[in-house]
């Protein structure tokens, strides 16, 4: 027999308590435990259900048990294209059949008019399947005729029930299918609202599930957190096969889609996106776009080359370094680590003798691009002293490099293929570390190698 208790779950981490209190011990966020009300099975009654479900699986399967890894049969299955090259990138290549994709961003970002354009191209190849649980028909059809997008052979139903969902897809056999998003549905049998903990988990287990059993590729729209994380618990981006952030300043109409998690491609790869009156549109070359740079160059702005995924990608840094107003300078960061600026004014103080302790020191990456690899530190250096000393560096030049506690300058990885794609976008200087200068540079560029910071100062 069942019965039922009440127990205090966190909504944060999914964490659970005998009782209520204000913080949670796991996740430590405040004001996140609400009481649920749960129904549990006798331990008899549990696991006869647990072994039938166990048994029902097993006889789901197409193997026939265990077997040697080197006898697996492994059939190389095409790529659906979705229609757009930075959104093929970003997946590995295509989207994978049965492949579960959980896409997150801020309110506004473009998450559904991303999704709702894709859906749209594929259906002229494939059939598809949109649910919306946020949105009425009606807005959809009409966002869809503002962007002036195909919608003739696209599926569309409007529902928050995950059972009934699987129940539509199983009819319709779309090959994609769309939940937006996965915080409005519920799950039958689940005694808690939606966007809970526990019906988020038992939602993106569900949707996966099925997606795994059909072959339909599932793409799930999930919300972020005030800090940028996704909501819900952190077992809804493990149980997915590719977790993706669409990130987008309020002020600027560029969009970075960006891989956190793939089981088919590299993670950290980037797809460069435009918003415009008639939706997202690609950005081929994000490089050009990012080093839109005035003739004359300001002190303080420097090219760096970052690698992305599996892809370089060159954006301008800018520093300020100005005499400090108050007492306590301030080191305010825009895209870089702000714990990697401190370390590097440190490394230029001991090594350099080049101390900022009396002024206030300012860092963006142009564009709103996230810099989140050590390749950053030769530029940031370079721009620190350029902007200290109001001389400008020559427009042409870029570097990379990664500086480390002793003073030395360390290779990173991919140098070649970085100093390739500064030399096809028109630069002729590069500033990179002794072990990743090439032997034969490329015609008409000049490869500067460094092995320790104090040489960092004849250069700029």
């Amino acid at each position: 027999m069942s019965r039922e208790r009440t127990v205090f779950v966190c909504a944060s981490c999914g964490a659970k308590y005998a009782r209520w209190q204000g913080q949670c011990r796991e996740c430590g966020e405040w004001n996140t435990i609400s009481e649920q009300r749960v129904f549990e099975e006798s331990a008899n009654n549990a696991g006869s259900r647990a072994a039938q479900r166990a048994l029902a699986g097993f006889a789901g399967q197409t193997g026939s048990g265990v077997v040697n890894l080197a006898q697996v049969n492994i059939t190389a299955k095409a790529r659906l294209s979705s229609g757009y090259a930075e959104f093929d990138r970003v997946l590995g290549g295509g989207i994978v059949a049965g492949s579960v994709v959980l896409i997150g961003g801020n309110p506004g970002a473009g998450k559904s008019t991303l999704l709702l354009q894709t859906v749209c191209r594929l259906s002229e190849r494939v059939k598809v399947l949109y649910v919306t649980g946020e949105e009425s028909l009606e807005q959809v059809a009409l966002r869809a005729r503002r962007l002036g997008l195909p919608t003739e052979r696209v599926r569309i139903a409007s529902e928050t029930s995950i059972d009934k969902i699987c129940a539509l897809a199983s009819g319709e056999q779309p090959a994609v299918l769309v939940v937006d998003s996965i915080q409005v549905m519920h799950v039958q049998g689940v005694e808690s609202a939606p966007g809970s903990v526990s019906q988020v988990r038992e939602g993106a287990a569900a949707l996966t599930q099925f997606a795994k059993r059909t072959g339909i590729a599932v793409f799930m729209v999930g919300h972020v957190t005030k800090d940028g994380t996704l909501a819900g618990p952190k077992i809804l981006e493990h149980c997915v096969d590719c977790s993706v952030l669409l990130e987008a300043a309020s002020d600027l109409r560029f969009r970075t889609l960006r891989c956190q998690k793939n089981r088919f491609g590299a993670v950290n790869e980037i797809g460069v996106f435009a918003m415009t009156d008639l939706g997202l549109r690609e950005v081929k070359n994000p490089s050009a776009i990012f080093l839109n740079r005035q003739e004359e160059v300001a002190p303080g702005s420097l090219a760096m080359v970052v690698w992305e995924g599996t892809r370089p990608l060159l954006v301008e840094l800018q520093v300020l370094v100005d005499v400090a107003q108050g007492s306590n300078p301030r080191r305010l960061t825009l895209g870089t680590d702000p714990n990697r600026l401190s370390m590097l004014l440190s490394v230029l103080h001991r090594h350099a003798s080049f101390s900022l302790g009396d002024q206030d020191v300012f860092v963006n990456v142009v564009g709103g691009v996230k810099v989140l690899e050590t390749a950053s530190d030769v530029p940031l250096c370079l721009a620190l002293i350029s902007s200290f000393r109001s001389q400008a560096l020559d427009r042409r030049t870029i570097a990379f490099g990664e500086i480390g506690l002793t003073g030395e300058i360390r290779p990173v990885p991919s140098g070649q293929e970085r100093i390739a794609e500064a030399h096809k976008q028109g630069f002729t200087r590069a500033i990179v570390p002794y072990d990743n200068a090439p032997r034969t540079p490329p015609s008409g560029m000049q490869i500067i190698p460094v092995r320790r910071v104090p040489e960092l100062f004849k250069l700029s």
